[in-house]
């Protein structure tokens, strides 16, 4: 299973009243673990708009653990899940640090739409198949 893992320190715009990471930030955990994935496996967001496709997230879902807290650091695992259909599929572990806690675990799926008609593609684009195929995926 293709896996990356990130760092990312939490900044205090992060947090709400209670000093607690606000819930919604989590989407944006899971896109820094998407984007450092991408960078690790050569599938970055400007490949696939080069390649003349949006993903777009379709379906997300987070299960919240553990709180953290404002200067505290995490670790966000994302792996990526093979599918046989046209669409990406992730799933995420935030991992506490400094507490060594699992805080939350989480799923994205996304889907292709051409970049010019943004219409839904419902064949796998011949890169992202390749990209597949170099990865055995």
């Amino acid at each position: 299973m293709l896996s990356s893992e990130i760092e990312i320190d939490i900044r205090f715009s992060e947090t709400d009243a209670m000093g607690v990471v606000w819930h919604g930030n989590y989407l944006k955990f899971f896109e820094d673990g998407r984007e450092h994935f991408g960078k690790t496996f050569g599938l970055e967001y400007l490949t696939i708009f080069d390649s003349g496709y949006f993903t777009p997230i379709v379906k997300s879902e987070i299960d919240h653990k553990a709180p953290v807290y404002y200067g505290q650091v995490i670790k966000v695992i994302t792996r990526y899940i093979a599918s046989k259909s046209a669409k990406i599929m992730f799933e995420y572990e935030v991992v506490n640090i400094t507490t060594n806690e699992l805080c939350a675990t989480g799923k994205t799926m996304q889907v292709f739409l051409d970049r010019e008609s943004r219409t839904l593609e419902l064949l796998t684009p011949e890169f992202y198949r390749q990209w597949k195929e170099t990865h055995n995926q």
